[in-house]
């Protein structure tokens, strides 16, 4: 049996939709999915309670997907369970965002899990290499792809984000802790006339199992509300939720989104 340790956003309905079984969801309080129901809601102080409850219901394997923050863990609410598993917890609140994962996965397979890639379950989710819309990139979005790139790749061993903007030979912003949504948020108005693109790829050396680069719908409304031209992903390495409705909507804004095979 699959369980999805849940997060807020589109993916665990994705993830749910392409399985034959309906999955177990089980969602982190605070963080409920999009478009699914969750079976199971849980607190991180009472992660130890839900592993014993999915070895009870037998769950064989489990997929992180979706998006949290970090939360904050109150010592009051800890159940003895989940008291071992503090230490690990802790270090992977402290950690930058891949590590953080790698130590959770790390609990689950502990305790028996498989751990589970959302885009081995959902192929259909990741993105192909091509141009995604009818408006194709030009020289200037071109340039600020290899920007983009250059910039991600130099800063993975860092194991900060997954994104960033570029255009007009400036890198305009850099994807953080606060995601996506607030580096596009935070973007200065002169970044409107520089033609700029977000850049969006996985990092050197990531644990593709969990944090797979995502976009979806909601990414074409922040593109087109700061002003810019379109969106460079990495094909094979990330997923597009709502496809179709994804290409109308970037085309009715007049962006380019397009996949690239980056040397």
């Amino acid at each position: 049996m699959l369980a999805l340790i849940a997060g807020r956003g589109g993916l665990p309905a994705a993830v749910a939709q392409a399985q034959a079984v309906k999955p177990l969801v089980c969602a982190l309080e605070g963080f409920a999915p999009d478009g699914v129901t969750p079976d199971v809601t849980f607190r991180l102080e009472g992660l130890g309670p839900l592993l014993t409850q999915l070895q009870a219901r037998g769950v064989r394997d489990v997929c992180l997907c979706g998006g949290i923050d970090r939360p904050q863990i109150d010592p009051a609410l800890i159940a003895p369970e989940t008291l071992p598993l503090i230490p690990l917890l802790q270090t992977a609140i402290a950690a930058g965002d891949d590590g953080a994962l790698r130590a959770v996965m790390s609990i689950f397979e502990t305790f028996g899990f498989c751990v589970r890639a959302a885009h081995d379950l959902a192929p259909g989710l990741v993105v192909q290499a091509g141009v995604l819309t009818a408006q194709a990139p030009d020289q200037t979005m071109l340039d600020a792809a290899v920007r983009g790139d250059a910039v991600l790749k130099a800063l993975a061993p860092l194991d900060v984000g997954q994104a960033c903007v570029a255009g007009a030979g400036q890198v305009w912003g850099i994807e953080t802790v606060g995601g996506t949504a607030h580096m596009l948020g935070a973007l200065p108005p002169a970044v409107r006339q520089a033609g700029a693109v977000l850049v969006k790829r996985s990092k050197a050396g990531q644990d593709l199992r969990a944090d797979m680069p995502t976009i979806g719908p909601d990414t074409i409304a922040q593109l087109a509300q700061a002003g810019l031209a379109g969106m460079v992903l990495e094909a094979g390495r990330v997923l597009v939720l709502e496809r179709d409705t994804v290409r109308r909507e970037a085309e009715a804004a007049g962006l380019a989104i397009w996949a690239w095979d980056a040397p």
